[in-house]
């Protein structure tokens, strides 16, 4: 039999009108902006299926960018996301597709950071205000964010899982999943720990200091 939380039986707390087109929008665009974790010049939202349909209707649009601002979905603000994207010189546009999606409530969204590099991250809404993250720059993950969330880019060398794990065991972080995604072996690998406790910042220092690591962010759980 499985167990509910509250979350499930009552939805969660928003601003909007659906929990899959609002409230799970803007945490998609809210995790995507702790996943990239530098400043963006301009972004674009590719819409596919339901969402590309009635995204102006259900306020999707709004939960997305908002969402990518910093906004959390029961943010009062979050109904003025174009005005602080505009006072923000943040440029941002929504492109609807037809291509075929895994999922109907899919967007990928496209940022080009102040460092010219551009990044990819494709999400999904689920219901109930939930969303996973399917897609990083190319490479397939899954995750959801209900933890505090680790997401390292490495180089794909022997014993970088064990270099990260004593880490954070030296801190006394407990792991509660741990996975590990590459685009080709050798190359980089994405790996994402999800974990029991907060992560502090000696923490990611010591993390971004490991030989191989490229970055690493920090990805704090929305939900207690």
């Amino acid at each position: 039999m499985k167990n509910y939380n509250l979350f499930d039986i009552i939805g969660p707390v928003m601003i909007g009108p659906s929990s899959s087109h609002t409230a799970g929008a803007c945490r998609i665009g809210y995790t995507a902006q702790n996943i990239i974790k530098l400043p963006v010049n301009q972004v674009e939202f590719v819409l596919y299926g339901s969402f590309a349909k009635t995204y102006k209707g259900h306020g999707t649009d709004i939960a997305l960018l908002g969402g990518f601002l910093g906004l959390k979905q029961d943010d009062e603000r979050l109904v003025d996301a174009f005005k602080i994207a505009e006072a923000r010189g943040l440029k941002y546009q929504f492109i609807c597709s037809d291509d075929e999606a895994p999922h109907p409530n899919t967007v990928k969204i496209i940022a080009h950071t102040n460092r010219l590099e551009t990044w990819e991250i494709i999400g999904i809404s689920i219901g109930g205000g939930k969303m996973i993250i399917n897609a990083i720059n190319g490479i397939d993950v899954q995750f959801s964010g209900d933890y505090n969330t680790l997401v390292t880019h490495h180089k794909d060398n022997s014993g970088m899982l064990a270099k990260i794990s004593t880490c954070l065991s030296e801190h006394r972080i407990n792991i509660a999943f741990m996975k590990l995604f590459r685009e080709e072996k050798g190359k980089i690998a994405i790996g994402i720990i999800e974990t029991d406790e907060m992560i502090e910042e000696v923490v990611l220092n010591e993390l971004t200091r490991l030989d191989g690591m490229i970055n690493v962010n920090l990805i704090e759980k929305i939900y207690d």
